[in-house]
């Protein structure tokens, strides 16, 4: 088995002796820091070594890893009752598309990525600021419904001593070093834009002929949007990754973030300046957004939002070079089964987030905040928490997510370009712009036939 070296693998080592203990198998964990993990289990998989029988792999991984026709669907172990049960109907409908590629099932389910909207509940709940924010802008303050709400609050927010020090602080918190996956902010933001109840699909490229979509109106706006925002944080978080961003949102110098589920549990850990101040939603959304199919605007009768599985969603896949096939499945079913995962999610320090059923409260979910509470949370916190990661991954319409061979390289491409409009070299139309030249020669690269049809599986066309 093979694994990123950080959190995530965490439960590899506590189910160890379990495993072994059950399966008369001995477990050999191999953890490599990030940067090694997938050019180590791509190579393998490319040989044919089969050195490892399994990896906790990133969603947008698989791309690759079906293409070259390198992993084992599992569709034959998963009702054996020689396994560990788990139910895939569990996982939400977002994170669950994720677990198949064309019609089989690849990846065991694990942590369950996407990116909800943080915020001080404290400040927004301030009469002071709830007066003054309504004599500026003319309506209440309250938790962001759409994206120029969100801006309006940044503005307010940022230059404000936001915990007490004495120090101006800021609207909002993200991280954009280039190369450390600043671009699922984006991707985040302009579902919206992009995505509605026309156009459920179109985002990436035209399915007909590979040709770029990211120049469309709505990404430009989108873009546009974006780089309103970063004028309401620290200038510095350009070469932020994601811990030193969380880190500035912990110590309570930010009113939101954008993030992932990691950044709700850490608020719970001691150290942290905002625990029982922390309250998450779903991303905002527009009331109009352009059509890619139709080439027009339209706009919505209600508030458009879009849910995302924006981020990496660990999940445990097979080598179809495994000798042992049937006990590398026992583990990542393991891994999978509700007792543990219940545990996994709530104490958050293993960076596996919540994706099921399960880990979410009645009535949306089947779950209760007593595992939470057991691991320290405070009640708000964490029903904040649930809510918003259940709204975001059971929205019917989602931003598509890219599983195509070559998805990094086009993820680098854009994120490097998106730092450029952040920064104000290039203007968001141009920094997209080059963004799809970018995706053009990459796909020339690789092949367009070969992308065609596995963009056109991967959205199950």
């Amino acid at each position: 088995m093979i694994a990123t070296k950080s959190a995530i693998s965490v439960a590899l080592l506590e189910v160890e002796e379990e495993f072994e203990a059950a399966t008369g198998a001995e477990l050999d964990i191999v953890r490599l820091p990030g940067v090694e993990h997938y050019p180590t289990i791509i190579t393998d998989l490319t040989n044919r070594a089969g050195k490892y029988d399994a990896s906790i792999a990133g969603g947008w991984w698989v791309g690759d890893m079906v293409a070259g026709d390198h992993l084992r669907p599992y569709d034959d172990f998963y009702n054996d009752p020689r396994f560990p049960r788990w139910d895939i109907d569990d996982v939400l409908p977002g994170p669950r598309r994720l677990l198949s590629y064309s019609g089989k099932k690849y990846m065991v389910a694990y942590d369950h990525d996407g990116q909800v909207l943080y915020f001080r509940r404290d400040l927004l709940n301030e009469p002071r600021h709830q007066a003054s924010f309504k004599q500026k802008y003319g309506y209440a303050l309250a938790v962001p419904q759409t994206w120029k709400q969100l801006r309006d609050a940044l503005e307010y927010f940022h230059g404000r001593d936001l915990n007490g020090d004495g120090t101006p602080d800021h609207g909002i918190v993200l991280a954009l070093k280039p190369g450390s996956q600043g671009m699922f902010n984006y991707m985040t933001l302009s579902g919206p834009f992009v995505i509605g109840p026309g156009n459920p699909k179109l985002y990436w490229f035209d399915p007909q002929t590979m040709k770029p979509l990211i120049t469309s109106p709505g990404h430009v706006r989108a873009l546009e949007q974006f780089v309103e925002l970063v004028r309401f944080g620290p200038r510095e978080m350009l070469t932020w990754d994601h811990g030193r961003g969380w880190d500035e949102f912990l110590a309570g110098r930010a009113a939101f973030a954008l993030s992932w589920g990691d950044l709700g549990a850490l608020a719970q850990q001691a150290g942290s300046r905002v625990r029982g101040k922390t309250g998450a939603a779903p991303v905002p959304g527009t009331h109009e957004y352009f059509d890619i199919a139709r080439q027009r605007w339209v706009k919505t009768s209600s508030l458009n939002r879009v849910g995302n599985t924006t981020g990496a969603s660990w999940a445990g896949v097979i080598s179809k070079y495994s000798k042992v096939p049937e006990a590398t499945y026992f583990l990542l079913a393991l891994l999978a089964t509700s007792e543990k995962s219940k545990v996994y999610a709530a104490r958050g320090s293993d960076g596996v987030d919540p994706g099921r059923r399960f880990h979410f409260l009645p009535p949306e979910g089947t779950g209760s905040a007593a595992p939470y509470l057991q691991a320290g949370w405070n009640e708000d916190d964490a029903r904040d928490y649930l809510g918003a990661f259940q709204q975001v991954f059971s929205d019917k319409q989602q931003v598509p997510y890219l599983r195509i061979p070559g998805t990094y390289s086009y993820w680098l491409a854009l994120d490097l370009h998106l730092v450029e409009a952040a920064g104000g070299q290039l203007s968001p139309a141009a920094a997209l712009q080059a963004a799809a030249a970018d995706f053009e020669e990459i796909t020339i690269r690789l092949g367009r036939e070969r992308q065609r049809a596995a963009y056109r599986a991967s959205l199950g066309f």
